[in-house]
């Protein structure tokens, strides 16, 4: 059974940073693209950062390019974002999705609609 685990949110100033984890079961991190999205009250569920099996290639949305950093542990079978230099506007809830067996390549990976499975999310609130 495939699932997936966030942790890592919580409350931080602007400009700080944070760590989230996407622990994976059911399912062998290091052969399938696994993303990043968050969402925010009212807005619709946004693509962040994805990280291809295929070729190990990360890609990122533009809000966030230069600040957040996907990274893979195929020992842990996790994935993680370091998320650096922090706004309010990155204020959302995120999630991990992905959709073994049939995507390793993340092409069109910022589409919601293309990933079966998802963890509930870890909440980012970043405020003073």
């Amino acid at each position: 059974q495939v699932q997936l685990v966030e942790s890592g949110g919580g409350l931080v100033q602007p400009g700080g940073s944070l760590t989230l984890s996407c622990a994976a079961s059911g399912f062998t991190l290091q052969q399938y693209a696994i993303s990043w999205f968050r969402q925010a009250p009212g807005k619709e569920r946004e693509g962040v950062s994805c990280f291809s099996a295929s070729d190990a290639s990360t890609h990122y949305a533009d809000s966030v390019k230069g600040r957040f950093t996907i990274s893979r542990d195929n020992a842990k079978n996790t994935v993680y974002l370091q998320m650096h230099s922090l706004k309010p506007e990155d204020t959302a809830r995120y999630f991990c999705a992905a959709d073994p067996p049939s995507r390793t390549m993340c092409a069109g990976w910022e589409s919601a609609a293309l990933y079966e499975y998802w963890g509930r999310g870890t909440q980012v609130t970043v405020s003073s």
